[in-house]
């Protein structure tokens, strides 16, 4: 929209008709429909030597005199009554290369890059270069023909942590061309969004320029100032994304629901995190001693999806002694992530779900797995004691008469000791304990998900799931992930497995305790031997 150094000083580009016109006429210009004050290009230019004037107060103005053109017209000389091009002098605040004024400026950019971080640098510049979300960056995808038809309007975008919402956000806004704000509602009040709609709505008026608001965290502003977004959006005044990790069945309101699209990102898969990975080795341009095979198979495990982390703990790696053990490594790189688990969280409903659909179904294996995944992950053993109240009072109800009194009598047993255990539950639990920390992200499997909102139906949570109840005879469900539907972590009444047989220990037994007679499961055992 401007012209370079000394020249736009005194020039300016109307974006109206696409004249040359004098910046102090500007207004003028723009007041007459755009028919008085035209720049003849063979006309004689102010000299450079006049005295600077300030751009007009529809121009946005830059640090300092040197402005940054985001438009600039075809032909950057004017032709005067030589007919020769006029050079265009750098404006002295420009820093010359090979000056020393030059050398700083390289070096300060210099040790500005190395102080970013790995994951900042790594940002993909192309949708191409993109990794993950195939789903939604695809070449059929509904968000890639929204980004063909020009208009993204608005637009929630719903995953966990790392995942790529705000890459992808600043790669729609440069693929669409439109002028790009980026806020986060942490740091942001409905003030500042204020202003950037009223900004967005009046560069649409002048420039005909969209304008995309990527509003990281959007789910912090509260129900009432949610309704801020609702004319601009509805007008097509401003194009905006909001990020959010939290369910916006719950967060936002549904009038902003109605007036938007929900994408919802997936964790990203090994394989993605590989390819992470991989580039940033790459991109490192030296070679790491440390960096072996089972050091990358870490980083996939630890980070659990999360780009961000996996490139966290990447830069540790760099950073470490080449003398370092391999087993010193992965102990530190364990010590220093730490799983996130919100109580009133997402995943804390999907699996206090999961627990009890699994108690539900009879399925102890799957009831411990899940309580175990919630314990380590840090959850209030009493809201856990709480749901099994509940639990036992509308699912087993008069079944069995005793499940409302002994699950009220371990809630109060919580609050006073702890946690009770018997020998069986305590070693399934041990076990399950161990299963719950190989994998502290493994989603809740989508049958046994609740879906309260239309929302989470759309998206295939509780789809397929039997209730019990509504039939006259077993049914089936997968109440596991995959990976554990073959563990057995709580044993069935009597099993003896794994249990030591001592028989020194039982004949002293029988008699000292017994008074010499045998111990009946002596002949018990032997039956249970004798069966083929």
């Amino acid at each position: 929209m401007y012209l370079g150094a000394r020249v736009t000083d005194l020039l300016a580009y109307s974006p109206a008709c696409s004249s040359s016109v004098l910046e102090l006429n500007i207004n003028n210009h723009l007041d007459s429909g755009c028919s008085e004050h035209k720049l003849d290009t063979g006309s004689q230019l102010p000299t450079k030597d006049e005295p600077n004037r300030k751009l007009a107060p529809i121009f946005p103005q830059s640090q300092g005199s040197s402005l940054r053109p985001s438009r600039i017209p075809p032909d950057l000389g004017f032709e005067g009554p030589s007919k020769k091009k006029r050079k265009i002098e750098i404006s002295s605040s420009q820093p010359v290369a090979g000056s020393e004024k030059h050398t700083k400026n390289r070096a300060f950019g210099a040790a500005a890059k190395s102080s970013t971080p790995l994951a900042e640098r790594l940002r993909p510049q192309t949708l191409d270069e993109f990794v993950g979300q195939t789903h939604l960056t695809g070449p059929n995808s509904l968000l890639r023909n929204l980004l063909t038809s020009g208009n993204l309007g608005g637009i929630i975008f719903w995953g966990p942590p790392g995942c790529g919402k705000t890459t992808l956000s600043r790669l729609l806004a440069r693929e669409a061309n439109c002028i790009f704000k980026e806020m986060s509602a942490t740091s942001s009040g409905i003030n500042d969004v204020r202003k950037v709609f009223e900004e967005a709505k009046g560069s649409l008026a002048l420039t005909e320029r969209k304008t995309l608001l990527f509003l990281d965290e959007i789910h912090r502003f509260n129900k009432s100032q949610q309704d801020i977004f609702l004319p601009y959006i509805e007008k097509g005044q401003i194009q905006m994304i909001g990020a959010t990790t939290e369910n916006p069945s719950f967060k936002l309101t549904g009038a902003l629901m109605s007036r938007c699209r929900v994408f919802t990102l997936e964790r990203l898969t090994d394989e993605d995190m590989r390819s992470i990975i991989s580039r940033a080795v790459k991109c490192q341009h030296s070679f790491c001693p440390q960096l072996t095979p089972r050091v990358i198979a870490s980083l996939i495990s630890l980070s659990a999806g999360d780009a961000r982390t996996a490139l966290s703990l990447l830069d540790l790696v760099f950073a470490s002694k080449n003398s370092i053990q391999e087993d010193e490594l992965l102990a530190s790189l364990r010590q220093s992530v730490s799983c996130s688990y919100d109580r009133t969280g997402e995943s804390h409903y999907d699996m206090i779900s999961a627990l009890h659909k699994s108690v539900r179904g009879s399925q102890g294996n799957a009831a411990m797995y899940w309580l175990a995944r919630m314990l380590t992950a840090g959850e209030d053993p009493l809201s856990i004691a709480r749901r099994m109240v509940v639990c036992a009072s509308e699912d087993i109800g008069l079944a069995d008469n005793h499940a409302l009194p002994l699950a009220i009598a371990t809630f109060h047993a919580c609050q006073q000791v702890g946690m009770p255990n018997s020998t069986r539950a305590y070693e399934a639990y041990n076990a399950a304990e161990v299963a719950a920390r190989v994998d502290v992200n493994v989603p809740v499997p989508m049958a046994i998900r609740n879906a309260p909102t239309s929302l989470m139906k759309e998206l295939g949570y509780s789809e397929g799931y039997r209730y019990n109840p509504h039939y006259a005879h077993p049914v089936h469900n997968d109440y596991l992930p995959p990976a554990f539907r073959e563990e057995t972590f709580l044993k069935e009444p009597g099993d003896m497995s794994n249990k030591i047989w001592d028989e020194d220990a039982l004949v002293k037994w029988e008699q000292v305790c017994n008074g010499g007679r045998p111990w009946p499961g002596r002949a018990l055992r032997r039956r249970s031997q004798s069966v083929p």
